[in-house]
């Protein structure tokens, strides 16, 4: 018979936040929610996977575009239906989970998003919570439309302001991340432009090539008081910690 320990019901919880997965985001995930900073070996990610495959929470899949598998948990730990992995956007939500995964590993939590309210909103691709320091993530592995630039950062601007957001961080390929910077220069106030990073840490396929010091340097320092924490509706009420 398997056990199911909290820490399994934890990254299952994960799972369905992101909604896919591949072994290394498992291993940095697992890290994280075991209270350490380095991802554990594939050996270790490996057994988690079988022992929650043969239980029937998670699934998994080997896609031959993909290095590895590709990890969700299944409808009957979630009530979801499996993810699509033959989506265009697959490589950003797999991005997306890896970046998630690095986070948890730096004792954050993890949110989704609020839903957009109106046109004029916008949803980013996480949130990242620790003490009172709240970072919107942003993940871009190819440049937007340059006419969208304006209205993305006056809605990042706002929630700058006015949301108790500390920074926007964007993770982004080489060429993605220059577009990013050049049009924050453009859009962002003076003020609070040193509040937007973007940092080259993916490459052309959506694998993390990037040096971590450059994201952990440049965050403030988190004041651990729950009290000064913003709280829903301002993100998703899905949330890993």
């Amino acid at each position: 018979m398997v056990q199911i320990t909290r820490r399994d019901e934890q990254l299952v919880e994960w799972l369905n936040v992101v909604r896919m997965a591949d072994m290394r985001s498992i291993r940095w995930a697992m890290a994280g929610l075991n209270g350490v900073t380095e991802p554990v070996s594939l050996r270790v990610a490996q057994k988690w996977v079988s022992r929650l495959v043969e239980v029937g929470l998670v699934d998994r899949e080997r896609l031959t575009y993909q290095e590895g598998q590709i990890v969700w948990a299944t409808h009957t730990a979630t009530g979801r239906v499996a993810p699509n992995l033959y989506r265009q956007t697959t490589r950003h939500e797999l991005a997306v989970a890896h970046v998630s995964a690095r986070y948890l590993a730096r004792g954050y939590e993890w949110f989704r998003d609020r839903r957009p309210q109106s046109l004029q909103d916008h949803q980013v691709d996480g949130v990242a919570v620790k003490g009172n320091l709240v970072e919107l993530i942003e993940v871009e592995l190819t440049p937007k439309a340059l006419k969208r630039y304006q209205q993305i950062y006056n809605h990042h601007g706002q929630r700058l302001a006015t949301e108790g957001v500390s920074r926007v961080v964007y993770l982004c390929t080489r060429d993605a991340a220059k577009t990013v910077a050049r049009e924050a220069d453009k859009f962002i106030f003076r003020d609070q432009r040193h509040r937007l990073v973007a940092l080259p840490m993916f490459d052309e396929k959506g694998r993390w090539v990037g040096n971590d010091t450059d994201l952990w340097e440049g965050a403030p320092e988190p004041v651990e008081s729950a009290a000064e924490i913003p709280t829903p509706p301002l993100w998703g009420s899905e949330v890993v910690s």
